[in-house]
């Protein structure tokens, strides 16, 4: 069954869980119509006055018959829209249009016992994705079609948090409206169900200033005291007043939407709730960054795409420069996201990593929240965190992440943010899971590498001695990292013929002593042994004995007898590091690395292996040699 969608952006899904591309612009309004009147004629002139606000252009019938025409070809085989009369009907289950389920799930639930009721109104409260129709152009259609949807909502999360106060679960009703009053501050009814919850929870003294924070909204925003609602919540915390029964579900008002300009807040209810604090925490971008051509063109593609990706991870080797690309890329969208930037360094690859509570408290902190209202558990700060962000376009660059669970609290659910996230490794789990989109960073191309010790040393030179400048982006195999390091050795020393310091970097034995900034954190074997460290303890013992094979190019064969374990194990461990892109996988079961990663693991081997095992493993590797040769050759 197609699935039609307009709690959220507008959506429509075929059978086989594929979007269909509805492109931008109009075409929008017109299927956000039709699906919301589903198996009803709509006429033209309908579509024609939600598409324009009542001012069309001339042309705005041919347009409209074009996007029919296009939106019959994207249906075609999935659902019908035919022509009847002076319009059109598109014909579907009213079950495939989500706010159809949605308001039968809230119909259902008043005549349920309190506990399926809960259970039917989360399901249908879990249908919305962000404000209705939140990609449709034109304000009258949205204050149309979306006002009421809004009202439902809102009187949905009421007849829940009364549903549960009955049934005693404070503490659940405390997470879900500490949310809902962070996108409602202006909202007197959730923010009295708040408090009786709060209070019924042993917690009075937030109960009570939480009415302090909402009266002084009423006042700085509207200028209104608090209403009867709130009144009677706040004696009933203090002890002066009668008991009074959870306060009963607001239903949606009848009839038409009210006239007027359209709500500016997600639920229509009230003024928009005052924004938070603009945020601008992008460190600095590099002043000499150059290249990424490719790696840009591919961020930007993924930018224009729609439905636009909600997050992107930058995944590649320690020292490729994923932090310096996800900066500069960050720094050029600021007028694509004007509510500001977030950005954290999760310090994935250290010990210890940051945890996800820590980093939501620092960018609630960031968002205006005071320090006394910031939740103690991560569910509570992810979900107040993402109710400040509904309705927002922010960029949050989530950098140097360790695993994908450290980063999924804190990816943005509205469709107006992204997140950017850079990783050593691919965090797979974010792409199969939350549909994140992998952007592979890798070494610089060799033109690229060029550039980029140009701009350190100066042209003249480079070009004074062009065939050493491409050997040292060869020994330093292009990474981002390395090359500076060098670079700056070289600034400190403008006498050495580049030459000279390059034919030292030739020697195996010194050259990742020398690629190194006399810094802990500025050196390539310090990069190196974060993402080996995080390794587990099979894919780290592989990694060694793999420094004891003497070219760029591993077999599998090859590398299960060096480690002495069966192919199948071998591969899994192979499979983890190619995941912390320490090994790069090829056709035909082959491998290959970095020279720099072959030296890092033979220096391993010899620290952490003994004599009698590095010879032992070479003599597997050599007897598998001697049995495949006939076969190789």
């Amino acid at each position: 069954m197609v699935e039609l969608r307009l709690l959220g952006p507008v959506e429509i899904e075929t059978d086989e869980g594929l979007p269909l591309a509805l492109g931008a612009g109009r075409i929008r309004t017109v299927a956000a119509v039709l699906i919301s009147e589903v198996n009803q004629a709509v006429t033209v002139q309908r579509l024609i006055d939600l598409a324009w606000d009542g001012e069309p252009p001339a042309r705005a019938r041919g347009v409209v018959h074009n996007h029919v025409h296009r939106l019959r070809q994207l249906l075609d085989g999935h659902a019908e829209l035919v022509t009847r009369g002076q319009g059109y009907v598109l014909i579907a289950d009213p079950a495939a249009v989500d706010s159809h389920r949605f308001r039968s799930l809230v119909s259902a639930a008043r005549d349920a016992d309190p506990r399926a009721a809960v259970a039917m109104l989360r399901r249908a409260l879990g249908l919305w994705r962000g404000e209705a129709l939140a990609d449709v152009p034109g304000d009258r259609v949205r204050r149309t079609l979306g006002v009421g949807l809004a009202q439902a909502r809102v009187a949905a999360l009421q007849e829940l948090g009364a549903k549960l106060l009955l049934l005693g679960r404070y503490g659940e009703l405390v997470t879900e409206l500490t949310a809902w009053t962070a996108e409602h501050p202006l909202h007197e009814e959730l923010a009295a169900l708040l408090m009786r919850a709060l209070q019924a929870n042993g917690r009075q003294a937030e109960a009570l200033d939480h009415y302090h924070r909402t009266r002084r909204h009423l006042k700085e925003q509207l200028g209104i005291d608090p209403g009867p609602a709130l009144g009677a919540a706040y004696l009933e915390v203090l002890g002066r007043g009668p008991a009074v029964p959870p306060p009963a579900a607001v239903r949606p008002p009848a009839g038409p939407p009210p006239a007027g300009p359209p709500p500016a807040g997600p639920y229509a209810e009230g003024p928009r709730p005052a924004a938070p604090p603009r945020v601008a925490q992008l460190p600095p971008a590099v002043v000499d960054f150059c290249g990424r051509a490719r790696e840009l063109a591919v961020l930007e593609q993924h930018l224009d795409r729609v439905p636009r990706p909600h997050c992107l991870v930058l995944a590649g080797g320690g020292g490729t420069g994923k932090t310096s690309l996800a900066v500069q890329w960050a720094h050029r969208l600021t007028a694509e996201f004007p509510d500001g930037q977030l950005f954290v360094d999760l310090r994935g690859f250290e010990r210890p990593p940051m945890r996800a509570g820590t980093a939501l408290s620092a960018f609630l902190r960031a968002l205006g929240v005071p320090e006394a209202a910031i939740p103690d558990s991560v569910p509570e700060r992810a979900a107040l965190y993402r109710s400040l962000l509904a309705g927002r376009r922010m960029l949050v660059v989530l950098d140097n992440a360790g695993t994908a669970e450290q980063t999924r609290p804190l990816l943005p659910a509205t469709p107006g943010c992204l997140a950017v996230v850079t990783s050593r490794r691919r965090l797979s789990g974010l792409v199969v899971r939350d549909g994140a989109v992998l952007v592979g960073v890798g070494p610089l191309t060799p033109g690229d590498a060029l550039r980029l010790l140009a701009n350190a040393l100066g042209p003249q030179r480079i070009e004074a001695d062009k065939p050493a400048a491409r050997e040292l982006v060869r020994w330093c195999d292009g990474l981002p990292l390395a090359l500076r390091i060098a670079a700056a050795r070289l600034m400190a020393h403008p006498e050495w013929p580049l030459g000279w310091w390059t034919r030292k970097l030739a020697d195996e034995r010194r050259r990742l002593q020398e690629l190194s900034a006399h810094d802990a954190d500025l050196a390539v074997e310090a990069s190196l042994y974060l993402t080996y460290r995080a390794l587990s303890s099979g894919a780290a013992r592989l990694f060694r004995v793999l420094g004891l094979h003497p070219g760029p190019r591993v077999g599998e064969l090859d590398a299960a007898a060096l480690a002495g374990r069966d192919v199948a194990r071998t591969r899994r461990h192979l499979a983890e590091l190619c995941d912390a892109h320490l090994l790069e996988e090829q056709p035909q079961g082959h491998y290959v690395r970095p020279e720099l990663v072959r030296l890092y693991a033979a220096q391993c081997a010899v620290a952490e292996e003994t004599r009698s095992d590095r010879d032992l493993a070479v003599r597997r590797l050599l007897d598998q040699v001697a049995r495949l040769r006939p076969a190789r050759g």
